[in-house]
């Protein structure tokens, strides 16, 4: 009986002494990153669906700063369409900000402030990510009090769809509980460096937030602070995805089941696209098969601009091959 005891109260002082790690894991990361993460007071013009007035709305979020010399990592639906940006610190200082660059397809805006000698965080390699690791969601809603929810890394490599449709890749989902005014902040691990930043939550299913890799929020950013934009290319088409029938499958020997239907080919652009054809299927494009709109627009990346591309299409039934020449999307 006494064993008994014995065992329970060491358990219970093993269990106290991982709590107490936990806590001081949290409490230290948030002490060392808390003066980065910044508030983010958005006044906005919005058209009333209504009367068609348009008037003015006020919005918020969180940032945090990726250089001494102010350049800052938001959300873009935190501050599109914004008339005049205001960041405020912790300790109270409040500034003006304008928009570097934006990029609705990742939801990734860099702001910049007229401040120095600030202090950046560390942004983490998160592709060396793994589920279960602790992941700590750092929010500054309200200006002088910050938020902090902590929890672990719930799933890697999951896939979100941005406001303008297109799918934002390799996104991390955390049970780090979020809330509107956390988005654009960063999602940290233990060590205080950014492995993310915070950007949705799905309202409809309990729990489940996302945030944008590090890796891809680093890329954009510098692309935004170099460029003021991410350059896509495009090929002047409208398209929509289409299940291949079991004939095609076999005679053309495809290793995809659906493709890209093209319904309709725009002329005239910066691009060239004159072999393609209304009611040709895409089904490769540069070699890399094309299963869905979102594979054809992964592969439309910068690199594809002014380059003369093989695109495999199914015309009539039969495989065949077309060149394209994408040009860039310029809005």
């Amino acid at each position: 009986m006494d064993n008994s005891i014995s065992f329970l109260t060491h358990q219970a002082s093993n269990d106290k002494s991982l709590l107490d790690a936990y806590s001081q894991t949290v409490t230290g990361v948030v002490g060392t990153v808390a003066e980065s993460v910044v508030h983010i007071e958005v006044q906005k013009k919005v058209t009333d669906q209504r009367s068609r007035d348009k008037r003015t709305q006020a919005g918020t979020g969180s940032g945090f700063i990726i250089s001494s010399d102010g350049f800052i990592i938001t959300n873009n639906h935190v501050v599109e369409n914004a008339e005049s940006i205001k960041v405020s610190f912790v300790d109270g200082r409040r500034v003006n900000a304008e928009i570097k660059g934006a990029d609705p397809s990742t939801d990734i805006a860099v702001l910049k402030i007229d401040e120095s000698g600030l202090k950046a965080m560390p942004l983490a390699d998160s592709a060396t990510l793994q589920v279960g690791q602790i992941a700590i969601a750092i929010g500054n809603p309200m200006g002088l009090q910050y938020t902090v929810t902590a929890g672990v890394v719930s799933a890697l490599g999951r896939t979100l769809r941005a406001s303008n449709g297109r799918l934002i890749d390799n996104v991390i989902q955390t049970d780090a509980a979020l809330n509107p005014g956390n988005s654009g902040g960063p999602l940290v691990n233990s060590l205080g460096q950014v492995i993310g930043v915070n950007t949705a939550v799905i309202a409809s299913a309990q729990g489940l937030c996302f945030a944008i890799s590090s890796n891809l929020a680093a890329q954009i950013a510098g692309q935004l602070i170099l460029h003021g934009k991410i350059r896509r290319a495009q090929l002047g088409i409208a398209a929509q995805p289409v299940n291949l029938s079991s004939r095609m499958i076999a005679a053309n020997k495809l290793t995809t089941h659906t493709g890209v239907y093209v319904f309709e080919t725009v002329p005239d652009g910066n691009y060239y696209n004159s072999e393609l054809h209304i009611g040709d299927i895409i089904i490769a494009f540069d070699g890399k098969p094309v299963a869905s709109v979102d594979d054809l627009h992964l592969l439309l990346s910068d690199k594809q601009i002014g380059r003369r591309i093989p695109v495999d299409i199914l015309r009539g039934g039969h495989k065949q091959s077309v060149e394209v020449i994408p040009g860039e999307i310029t809005h």
